[in-house]
């Protein structure tokens, strides 16, 4: 059995959680604790009830996530919460989440890793968010039907596509989740060909005014890669096995 505190010390340092700024509700690191060992690793890109149920029947007593306990703020122990920390509690079950830290880490991040799975080159950070650039952008001239083929094969499912910009890239721009609100400041930043998880319905009005290719792969899709491989990563460093919990929500 592997020690609770050494992966959690670890996974801070690998992510370097305490340096990167995120919004206050996604508390970033360990937001439950168990009894102190583990012995088998989830990774799941949300915590929810049904996937504390399936972390419990398959003795995960560790489950990192993307999108932790506290998205919805301050709120009473009830209902929905009261049922997902009775699951943690008494399946001693840890719960580690990770959003920003992951979203842009160089080796395990959801950014670039889906830029690699795209087999895109010469890659660079930007767009800044709460003080550190997020988001990978690269130079590629490529038919923007091709890359809406490799975008659906390296997310095995369909893409919303608006394509308003060039028939062939110039500089593509990956944020994954739900960036498409933020086009307009992604566009100033030399971007023709955008792509991301989700966006509102202006935002589509918004890629036509600006000429830009937007790209839409799903909230959901865009952000398995990291956590899979950071559960893979400590699987390996601690020698303790894993599993993903897959529980899409079609976002």
């Amino acid at each position: 059995m592997t020690s609770l505190c050494e992966i959690v010390n670890y996974t801070n340092d690998f992510l370097r959680i305490r340096e990167i700024g995120d919004w206050d509700n996604a508390l970033n690191g360990l937001q439950i604790e168990n009894s102190g060992g583990v012995t088998k690793i989830g990774a799941s890109v949300d915590v929810s009830t049904r996937v504390l149920a399936d972390a419990a029947k398959q003795n995960v007593d560790l489950l990192i996530v993307h999108h932790g306990l506290f998205w919805p703020g301050l709120q009473p122990v009830t209902g929905a919460l009261r049922r997902q920390l009775e699951l943690a509690f008494e399946n001693n079950i840890a719960l580690y989440s990770a959003h920003l830290p992951l979203d842009l880490h160089a080796q395990v991040g959801n950014n670039a890793l889906l830029v690699a799975a795209l087999g895109l080159k010469s890659n660079q950070p930007f767009f800044e968010e709460k003080g550190q650039l997020i988001g990978v952008k690269a130079r590629a001239s490529l038919p923007r039907n091709e890359l809406d083929r490799k975008l659906q094969k390296a997310l095995s499912g369909p893409v919303k596509t608006f394509m308003f910009g060039p028939k062939k890239t110039g500089t593509i721009g990956v944020i994954t989740g739900g960036a498409g609100s933020e086009i307009y400041r992604i566009a100033q930043e030399g971007i023709d060909t955008f792509i991301t998880g989700e966006a509102p319905h202006w935002a589509a009005v918004a890629a036509d005014e600006l000429g830009m290719n937007l790209l839409l792969g799903g909230h959901y899709a865009t952000e398995v890669f990291g956590v899979k491989a950071l559960a893979a990563h400590l699987s390996k460093r601690f020698k303790v096995p894993w599993a993903f919990i897959d529980c899409p929500t079609g976002l």
